[in-house]
């Protein structure tokens, strides 16, 4: 929803609600402004290091740059620190325009830290920046609970909760993606916090006939993350969050060790909370299977009571976000 006051206005109170995520030196990750709940639906503004990275939705990209703009400027005025900022350009014709294009400053910040570690940063690499803002409270938890266990962590992308669950002393990590170009940044990440890199655990490929590797290989892990893209088809199979995500549950219990946890993340703006809890409740069906917990996504992200305008696009309760965070509880006979 777009409100009527300017979009100054807006900044202003948006950035004095995250006064408290502003550190000192300037090595934290946040959203300074989610424009879709805070009354600016074309931009959305992150905050990496001191390096800002505006998000152009406008449907005609020639129409949101005006606001991209005067964005820019507030923030230049209210944080002097940021030095260098990217543009990025969701509807852009081109890839590169989608990537993001560095319009202020020398480079863009290539790490960011957060709850005590270093994840690396490739804010152009790809339309997203490269690190997922709206995480933040898994990786917390992941730190907190996988002290001693394994994980594998499907749909990595750049490996950022895997990272989280060695810091955190996990035994064992293995990440999982199809692209090896974005699991080189989580060895990258491995890297900064001096943790081993081991090479058979990062696996590139399909998601599909890889499961089924591991699965023949007879391997089983405390816990297993579920995070795919909305959708994704290849010659193997396909990922649809609406239509069949059950399915890639059911796919990923029988690498669960008894008494693990599947964290099944489901992004689909488009579907409710409560349609995504039907999906889980049918798969909990059967009593091998039970929620657990959900998990937040942090209020920078979600917007806060006195920010927010409007409504979502789609209801994300009993979750508080589009990208809705459960961890299931898996026992087999």
């Amino acid at each position: 929803m777009m409100t009527t006051a300017p979009l100054e206005d807006l900044l202003d109170r948006a950035i004095a609600a995250r006064a408290g995520l502003l550190d000192t030196p300037h090595h934290g990750a946040l959203r300074l402004f989610t424009g879709f709940a805070e009354g600016c639906p074309q931009l959305v503004i992150d905050l990496y290091a001191a390096t800002a990275v505006l998000h152009n939705y406008a449907d005609s990209p020639a129409e949101g740059l005006p606001l991209a703009e005067r964005g820019l400027c507030a923030v230049q005025a209210r944080l002097p620190w940021v030095s260098a900022c990217v543009l990025k350009t969701r509807h852009a014709e081109t890839p590169e325009g989608q990537r993001g294009t560095l319009i202020v400053g020398d480079r863009p910040a290539r790490r960011i830290r957060e709850h005590g570690v270093w994840y690396a940063l490739d804010l152009v690499m790809n339309r997203d920046a490269s690190f997922y803002l709206d995480t933040r409270g898994l990786r917390a938890w992941l730190i907190a609970h996988m002290r001693g266990l394994s994980l594998l962590n499907t749909f990595a992308y750049t490996g950022s909760l895997g990272v989280a669950a060695m810091a955190g002393g996990a035994s064992r990590v293995v990440q999982l993606d199809l692209s090896r170009r974005f699991l080189n940044l989580a060895k990258d990440s491995y890297t900064l916090n001096g943790m081993p890199i081991m090479k058979a655990d990062v696996l590139s490929g399909d998601f599909w006939p890889l499961v089924g590797r591991l699965k023949r290989a007879g391997e089983r892990f405390d816990c297993v993350i579920l995070d795919p893209p909305m959708f994704a088809a290849t010659e193997n199979g396909v990922v649809d969050l609406a239509s069949n995500y059950a399915r890639l549950i059911n796919k990923l219990r029988p690498l669960v060790a008894s008494g693990g946890r599947i964290v099944a993340i489901n992004n689909a703006l488009f579907l409710s909370g409560a349609a995504y809890m039907q999906i889980l409740e049918s798969i909990c069906q059967d009593g091998y299977v039970r929620l657990a917990e959900r998990i937040d996504v942090p209020e920078d992200c979600t917007g806060y009571a006195h920010t927010r305008v409007g409504s979502p696009v789609s209801d994300p309760v009993p979750f508080n976000h589009a990208t809705k965070i459960a961890v299931l509880e898996v026992r087999h006979k």
